[in-house]
């Protein structure tokens, strides 16, 4: 089965602790690599999990509060002391090219490669990337901010053709991508073997959805319905869910409520408030709801 995985760079919410860095996360998706925000540290974990910056096309920001995108400029300007030379592309809500074009030319001027910048809308459900392997849609959300989500959906890959029948029948090599792609193969004495007896057929797709800072918003569950895996942001305990109405953010036991709902195979919870010194809490309130829920931590990598 071709790679699908997540890695957790940072977890951790506006105020720095100890425990946890800002939010970032590295997706691996056939050797293809896609960065989620972009907070303070986002180096050092790079370099920590042993992900090459050059691999790192496609930089997609949920909004831009600092702890999701303070480490962007800064990352920018590696990649161009690294000797960078293709596009970087970033997806972002629409405020960030003036944002950070001021920066931009301030820190990085003359850098050798270009960044193109997509502005995302934030409102509704869309494709904004889409390549052989994969297509990534935002998911709108609700914070103080323009903000959205992303899920990752894999592409099927073709069937596999069964050694044995290729020497059965004596196939040459030159038919079986024909063969995978559904023709029957034709014998040289006339026989019509049929595509579905000489393949076996493909694993099922694959898909992730990030749920950035949000307030619970039950409604997406039918745009995330029968996800592998959702990160979903648990900020506060429901012991403290009066704070979600002034920050936009969402408890543990809602983030749950959301897997559930969305009939999620699997759920991660993050993005801890500073004041939770034992996060199992978290943990726990999200486990009497959804129990397949791991909390998220820096270093995690999640195969899908």
């Amino acid at each position: 089965m071709e790679k699908f995985e997540v890695t957790i760079l940072g977890c951790g919410s506006a105020l720095p602790t100890l425990r946890h860095f800002p939010t970032s996360q590295i997706i691996n998706i056939r050797e293809k690599l896609f960065m989620i925000d972009c907070g303070e540290g986002t180096q050092l974990q790079i370099r920590k999990n042993k992900f090459k910056f050059t691999k790192i096309n496609h930089i997609f920001i949920s909004h831009l509060h600092g702890d999701h995108m303070f480490g962007l400029i800064g990352l920018i300007s590696t990649m161009n002391l690294l000797g960078r030379t293709s596009t970087l592309h970033i997806y972002a809500p629409k405020d960030l090219e003036s944002l950070l074009r001021p920066h931009l030319d301030y820190f990085c001027n003359g850098i050798m490669y270009n960044i193109e910048i997509h502005s995302v809308n934030t409102k509704e459900s869309l494709l904004i990337y889409e390549d052989r392997s994969v297509e990534i849609y935002t998911i709108p959300l609700k914070h103080r901010i323009q903000c959205c989500g992303f899920i990752f959906k894999e592409k099927p890959t073709l069937p596999h053709i069964k050694s044995d029948m290729i020497d059965y029948y004596n196939i040459p090599r030159c038919q079986i991508n024909n063969i995978k792609a559904g023709m029957d193969y034709i014998t040289p004495d006339g026989e019509v073997v049929e595509s579905a007896v000489l393949t076996t057929p493909p694993p099922p797709v694959r898909s992730y959805a990030y749920c950035s800072d949000t307030i619970f918003l039950p409604q997406n569950a039918e745009l995330l319905q029968n996800v592998d895996l959702l990160y979903h942001e648990a900020t506060f305990c429901k012991e403290d869910e009066h704070l979600c109405k002034s920050t936009f953010h969402s408890t543990a036991e809602q983030a749950a409520t959301m897997a559930k709902l969305s009939n999620a195979k699997k759920l991660i919870v993050g993005h801890f408030s500073s004041r939770y010194e034992n996060e199992n809490i978290l943990l726990e309130e999200a486990k009497n709801v959804f129990s397949n829920t791991v909390l998220a931590n820096e270093k995690m990598t999640i195969t899908i």
